[in-house]
């Protein structure tokens, strides 16, 4: 636990050091994800940290309900992120800002006191605490680079990215699933590490798909900022089509 907390730390700190310097204009610049601003996306960080934190204090649906309120039904779960944004953009940045971070110390906080096992309330069910803190992790580095897009930077690419490539492997399951589809047995992941290492996620059976290429390609797919047609991530077996196409780090 104490591992996936330090690289959410490292990660929360890579945004903070991005945004704290923007003057309101670039607070207002359009981010990678459309139609979001710059001061859209960490607002919705903000939003989707409360959520975590109400979700350690076990107090996650009267959270839910709350940020939902008078929103009326969403098709789906990105819908309803951003009719959660919709409501509540407008703040000057700093505003925004002092929320979002007071929301991630806070979330270290409650995650570092957390039995990593614990089991706990998600947007997609219930998980372990430490899959929370992986899953907050893998989405704050996606909206770094969102937010990065803005200013034509990249986030950082390190060992903290393990945690999010592992998450990808770990919950292949659950996004076959949510795609109404089912795989055909176990799945490898052979990863070239930002450092050059490699990065071996197997299966306790002999995998009948293995899938390989680069760690930040497969988390920024994973993320669904690109399309696996557009890396060199490449399969073999009967799902690796499938997988490329479906998985991913957020509900």
């Amino acid at each position: 636990m104490d591992n996936v907390v330090a690289a959410l730390a490292a990660q929360q700190d890579d945004l903070s050091a991005l945004v704290a310097p923007l003057d309101e204009t670039g607070w207002q610049a359009a981010s990678r994800c459309e139609g979001w601003t710059v001061a859209d996306v960490v607002l919705h960080l903000a939003q989707t940290d409360e959520m975590a934190i109400a979700s350690v204090q076990d107090r996650f649906a009267e959270a839910v309900a709350a940020l939902i309120r008078g929103l009326g039904p969403a098709a789906s779960v990105d819908e309803g992120a951003a009719l959660m944004v919709d409501r509540e953009r407008g703040e000057p940045g700093p505003v925004v800002f002092d929320r979002w971070q007071a929301s991630a110390d806070t979330l270290r906080r409650e995650l570092e006191a957390c039995e990593p096992g614990r089991r706990v309330a998600w947007v997609a069910g219930e998980l372990s605490a430490r899959t929370l803190a992986t899953t907050r992790l893998a989405e704050t580095w996606i909206h770094t680079g969102d937010v990065a897009f803005a200013f034509g930077r990249e986030p950082a690419a390190d060992d903290r990215l393990w945690h999010i490539a592992r998450l990808a492997w770990r919950t292949l399951p659950y996004a076959f699933a949510r795609a109404r589809r089912e795989l055909s047995g176990p799945v490898a992941f052979e990863l070239a590490a930002p450092n050059g290492d490699t990065w071996h996620f197997m299966p306790e059976a002999d995998p009948l798909t293995t899938v390989e290429g680069s760690a930040v390609e497969l988390c920024t797919v994973a993320g669904q900022r690109a399309n696996a047609d557009d890396t060199e991530l490449h399969g073999t077996g009967p799902d690796a089509a499938a997988v490329l196409e479906h998985v991913r780090t957020f509900a």
